[in-house]
């Protein structure tokens, strides 16, 4: 059993306000894996205290950034060195499988190069050419850190997410206070660890598991500038509107429920499998899942029973395993509400094709839930269009194509999705038509060179490469004489 007794608060190992550790247990079997420190309002206090003073009186803002991008490169490669112990212990207390964890790593290490690319090459003070030949005066553009950075995530991601905001701010010169969740408390104090052996100065950074109450008394706290928010959308409704209140900067990745469509001339046969990752990765507990499934009414029944195949197929148990593709929900209530939302769609008349709200066989003491499958589904109904967070599809049919961008474009959300064709120019075209951030033409993956998040109820600004390095800086013109 593992315990963390400390919290990592300004680059120290410290005791926490409280005594009391919270009981982690495995969602795969409720056994209990490890206890550890969490964060209260008053441990808040230090460590925006400490970000304060490193932001206005210490080094790392003042940093050069060549310096502060060797210092991300060396904890890259430190992670990298760590990285069958960091899916290993995500597994372990998250539940999602093995084989998902291990190949995030590599996402990682994708997502932290394109970082540093970006910052190689950014422009962090910069002549700007007149508009007026012979001006009297010249304009010197600087691009200077944003302040201190209170960053709050999800449990779903844990690395992926903490990094996607931690490895910008750094590179920009701010200081950071990652608020992560109760549930990934053993994984983000491993990622303490690592920071702590590259050694950033004293008060940069402090990683806090903390339940929401402490995260809402941090993103309204008075020395915090920035928010970097990835979660729900009802939270980050609620925390925009205390940005909003204070004037700070916000960025939010909130949720999805995107769409999938299948163009009458795709290939089945590649379509299909690929959606296994697109749809189902990470137990289908991601933000980006592709979990409406548009089909053609001419190949309707084919690719209902196409799916069918694929879900009865997939391996679900014990996520330690290396052919488990779907391991438990991460709590037994996120597992109750994927479950009341199976029970909804049977009651909103769709039919069940595959799944079900009962727990697997000889699964029954973990957080489990059948992969899923409902066909005849109205764009209209409720697991058409709530984010459901859970290994469960839907199949819409649509008449043509403008019939299915209709279909996709009909949602609050705007994150993410894709199409299926064997015409790459018509996919690209479809792309162009539906109203996401990002989206995918024959499962093409998204590039962390790129800007990723979402339109509509799906968040405020981008993260990854040079345009979510850029969501951590404020600009500042200097007008000198000629």
């Amino acid at each position: 059993m593992i315990v963390r007794d400390r919290l990592y608060l300004g680059g120290t190992w410290t005791a926490p306000s409280g005594d009391a550790l919270l009981d982690l247990h495995s969602p795969h079997d409720q056994r209990l894996i490890g206890r550890a420190a969490q964060a209260l309002p008053a441990d808040v206090d230090r460590a925006v205290a400490a970000a304060r003073a490193a932001f206005d009186d210490g080094p790392w803002p003042r940093t050069d950034p060549k310096e502060r991008q060797d210092v991300i490169a060396r904890f890259n490669e430190l992670r990298e060195a760590h990285a069958d112990d960091i899916a290993r212990l995500i597994t372990q207390e998250r539940g999602n499988p093995r084989w998902f964890n291990t190949a995030g790593q590599q996402g990682l290490r994708r997502q932290a190069l394109a970082y540093l690319k970006a910052a190689r090459e950014f422009g962090w003070e910069e002549v700007l050419e007149p508009s007026v030949a012979d001006v009297p005066f010249q304009s010197v553009l600087r691009r200077e850190p944003a302040g201190v950075v209170a960053a709050v995530i999800p449990w779903n991601s844990p690395f992926s997410a903490a990094l996607a905001k931690v490895i910008p701010a750094l590179l920009a010169g701010c200081t950071v206070v990652l608020k992560v969740s109760p549930e990934n408390s053993l994984s983000m104090m491993l990622l303490a660890d690592l920071f702590d052996e590259v050694g950033l100065p004293e008060g940069v950074l402090s990683i806090l598991p903390a339940d929401r109450e402490t995260s809402e008394y941090l993103v309204a706290h008075p020395g915090i500038d920035k928010i970097a928010f990835t979660g729900s959308t009802r939270a980050g409704r609620s925390i925009a509107s205390v940005a909003g209140g204070q004037l700070k900067r916000v960025s939010l990745e909130l949720g999805g429920k995107s769409a999938v469509i299948i163009l009458p001339d795709a290939d089945l046969e590649t379509a299909v499998p690929a959606l296994k990752y697109s749809s189902l990765a990470n137990n289908g507990e991601a933000c980006i899942a592709q979990t409406r499934v548009l089909a053609p009414r001419s190949r309707y029944e084919e690719v209902v029973t196409a799916l069918k195949d694929l879900l009865e197929g997939l391996k679900v148990g014990d996520p330690s395993q290396e052919d488990t593709f779907i391991g438990p929900l991460v709590r037994a209530d996120q597992q109750e509400r994927v479950r009341a939302y199976i029970r909804l769609g049977v009651e909103e008349g769709a039919r069940l094709v595959t799944g079900g709200p009962e727990s697997p066989e000889g699964l029954e003491q973990g957080n489990y839930v059948k992969p899923t499958l409902f066909a005849d589904v109205d764009n209209s109904m409720r697991i058409a269009q709530e984010e459901i967070f859970g290994p469960v599809l839907v199949v819409i049919p649509y008449d043509d194509e403008d019939d299915a961008v209709r279909i996709a474009n009909d949602s609050e959300y705007g994150l993410s999705g894709g199409v299926w064709t064997a015409d790459a120019a018509r996919g690209l075209s479809v792309a162009r038509r539906v109203r996401t951030g990002t989206f995918t033409v024959n499962g093409a993956p998204i590039s962390f060179d790129g800007p990723f998040g979402g339109f509509k109820h799906s968040g405020t600004g981008r993260e990854y490469g040079a345009v979510g390095l850029g969501e951590y800086v404020e600009l500042k013109t200097i007008t000198v004489p000629a």
